[in-house]
């Protein structure tokens, strides 16, 4: 017998039994966005590796670290795309969607990054992100902010979830501040850990997201951000919380809150979960009004979020949300007989078109009747319909509930009135 081949680690399989799941909250989010007159977007999975490198950045742990890049026969580098916003500006730079327009986007797919696997973090990961271009103030920041939390409304994650919000500035505001925290990291260098040491001289802002203990007790003394904001960005992130006052959002400011990719500036913001174990972050973003102009387009101002599909989930699977799955089938179809079979299937295939939205399952491969119940009970079905040469001859299909209920005959009408009504449960 041959070896059998297994995937690769970190890339897993998505099995019909967790489908129904995922079906479930890739319904839910496109229903959201669309209440929000939001607009899909399609990008391809592979894309020139520079877009990345120039987009998201080169010394962040993921150009450095986790890319999946590759020489292509053209000698062209091309990655695997480890994330959504580049991409999708690069595709709103090509076609000139972005240049003196407003865009309000989504996007769902899978993403590539070569790092651990874990649960609910793997190398093939699939990311829901919205994206919005052309407008600047901090409205449009607490719109993408009002839509998650209503996401959290809608999956029943609300009291799950808690919202982290910083304001990181414009670059010149970056600037002064990344100096004046270099000069203190220096000061301290002997009590940080490796990876702070080489992140002081490239990333200096990532050091604030160190999951070092040592170094956040340090970091209690460093400069912080806020004390190097203009007029401008002070008024825009006031504005921004006294938004989501007003609407009821509750929040915390986090002063250390940044996020991985070079890219960001002013708003950014976590929703973070203590209901996974340790304190996971579900849902990310920020305001990133930059990223355009470094992808070769015109300024154009920029706010949007992401979050891991497999995360959410996994929260919404450990809180037990996923009561009410879809079923496999209403009906399920079962035949007596070469003569029964034949008008098995053409009963089946006229119920589907009937009847919107009705499920349908045939039994096939034979078997006697014992054997197909037991199939039609095994699917979740409410009712095994029931065609022998009884029914033929008298125009009647026999209605057995595997749910409880009397088992009756109806005729072709009577039968499709009911299972109308049955869809509509």
């Amino acid at each position: 017998m041959a070896k059998q081949i297994q995937a690769i680690r970190g890339m897993n399989d998505c099995l019909p039994a967790d489908t129904a799941k995922w079906q479930q909250v890739e319904t839910t989010l496109r229903q959201l966005v669309a209440s929000f007159g939001y607009q899909e977007i399609r990008t391809p999975i592979v894309e020139m590796t520079n877009l990345f490198t120039r987009g998201i950045g080169e010394v962040t742990d993921i150009v450095e670290k986790e890319m999946y890049t590759f020489e292509d026969r053209n000698g062209d580098y091309l990655s695997l795309r480890p994330e959504g916003t580049a991409s999708t500006v690069r595709a709103g730079n090509q076609h000139g969607l972005l240049y003196n327009q407003e865009q309000r986007l989504w996007y769902m797919g899978p993403m590539f990054r070569h790092e651990r696997p874990q649960k609910g973090r793997y190398r093939q990961f699939h990311q829901f992100g919205v994206e919005v271009y052309g407008l600047a103030g901090p409205d449009i920041d607490a719109e993408v902010l009002l839509m998650s939390a209503a996401l959290w409304q809608q999956l029943g994650l609300s009291e799950h979830v808690r919202l982290e919000l910083n304001t990181i500035g414009n670059a010149d505001e970056r600037a002064a501040y990344r100096a004046a925290l270099v000069e203190f990291l220096l000061q301290h260098e002997a009590q940080l850990d490796e990876d702070s040491k080489r992140r002081m001289h490239t990333n200096p802002l990532r050091v604030l997201d160190s999951k070092d203990q040592g170094v956040q007790a340090l970091l209690a003394d460093a400069p912080v951000l806020t004390d190097y904001l203009n007029e401008e960005s002070e008024q825009h992130f006031k504005t921004l919380c006294e938004l989501l006052h007003a609407a009821g959002i509750e929040y915390t400011v986090n002063p250390r809150l940044v996020r991985g990719l070079d890219y960001y500036n002013r708003t950014v913001f976590e929703w973070v979960t203590d209901s996974l174990g340790s304190q996971g972050t579900v849902l990310a973003g920020g305001r990133y009004d930059s990223l355009v102009g470094q992808l070769g387009g015109k300024d154009t101002p920029a706010v949007g979020f992401a979050m891991g599909i497999e995360r959410l989930v996994l929260l919404l699977d450990t809180l037990g949300k996923f009561d009410q799955l879809p079923r496999q089938a209403d009906v399920y179809l079962c035949a007596m007989g070469d003569a029964a079979v034949a008008a098995g299937l053409q009963l089946a295939q006229e119920l589907r078109q009937t009847v919107t939205g009705l499920k349908v399952l045939s039994h096939c491969g034979g078997g006697n009747f014992k054997k197909q119940m037991k199939r039609a009970d095994k699917s979740g079905a409410e009712w095994a319909l029931i065609l022998g040469e009884d029914e033929l001859q008298q125009g009647l299909v026999t209605v057995k509930p595997l749910r409880g209920g009397e088992q009756r005959q109806l005729s072709k009408d009577a039968l499709i009135e009911e299972l109308a009504a049955l869809v509509q449960l």
